[in-house]
């Protein structure tokens, strides 16, 4: 027996979510019908099996990672070839037996932000003044749920490149609450438009509730990916026809829905 840890590389616009759900195609669904049928997982409580993130709806990822224990031999191969064109394994590693997969040094999400002509110009010198406030530890209240019970987080890092018509932030942190994400961009989103100052996240950082004030709606699903996955001391093989195949399934289905203004983000992000 070993413990294995698989990163997986999905387009989330077809899936329901991650998480196996009754009714509903999930990413999670189609990886362990697939782990069933080649005897990998046969009981995924007997396996230990987990994963690091549990993304939504719409979320695209090209570095999630899951982790169980097996007595077969893995043949990535075999495996994409077995999986659905939206799903696939690009890397692999052997790792300890305690290894525990939900808690990373740190994970990364990507935001692709269309530039929209009609909401007017979007000042990007503002947005970067904005990032700063946002790196340390803060309480993140105003960006999550109401009743969060522990709204203090840790952000390594937060950047921005323009690429065209597109926005594309980077954040980088510890851990991340529901939604968190998606409300900072839609804030920093607010800030360009010149709906607010770029001192409005040191407010919103504050442990007063000012979400009646200031409304943050969560930008949409199908521009967030995640990213990637650091673990202490471990390096995944990578499986080069998986990422050549998710790459090319991903382009395609990025055009044919007429999201294509994603794609080199997206592609880029598994390319690196």
């Amino acid at each position: 027996m070993r413990r294995v840890a698989l990163k997986i590389a999905y387009i989330g616009s077809a899936f329901h979510g991650y998480q196996r759900q009754p009714n509903y195609r999930t990413v999670e669904g189609e990886l362990l019908h697939v782990f069933n049928e080649t005897g990998i997982i046969e009981d995924t409580w007997k396996a230990h099996y987990s994963v690091a993130g549990r993304t939504d709806k719409g979320v695209h990822s090209t570095g999630n990672v899951i982790s169980f224990i097996t007595d077969k031999d893995i043949y990535l191969d075999q495996i994409n070839g077995l999986l659905p064109d939206d799903i696939k394994i690009i890397g692999e590693a052997r790792v300890p037996y305690g290894f525990k997969v939900r808690f990373p040094l740190n994970r990364t999400y990507t935001y692709v932000q269309p530039i929209n002509p009609f909401m007017g110009e979007v000042d990007v010198d503002s947005i970067r003044d904005a990032l700063g406030y946002f790196v340390g530890e803060h309480n993140y209240r105003n960006f999550s749920k109401r009743n969060e019970k522990n709204p203090i987080r840790e952000i390594y890092d937060v950047s921005l490149e323009c690429d065209n018509n597109l926005l594309i932030f980077k954040v980088k942190g510890k851990s991340f609450l529901w939604n968190m994400v998606r409300k900072m961009v839609s804030a920093l989103m607010l800030i360009g438009y010149g709906k607010y100052e770029p001192e409005v996240i040191k407010r919103l950082l504050e442990p007063v509730d000012l979400r009646r004030e200031i409304r943050l709606r969560p930008v949409a699903s199908n521009g967030l990916i995640l990213s990637s996955m650091q673990y202490k001391d471990i390096q995944f093989k990578e499986n080069a026809w998986g990422k050549a195949k998710i790459y090319e399934n991903l382009e395609k289905m990025f055009i044919l829905q007429q999201q294509d203004m994603y794609t080199n983000c997206v592609l880029r992000d598994i390319l690196e």
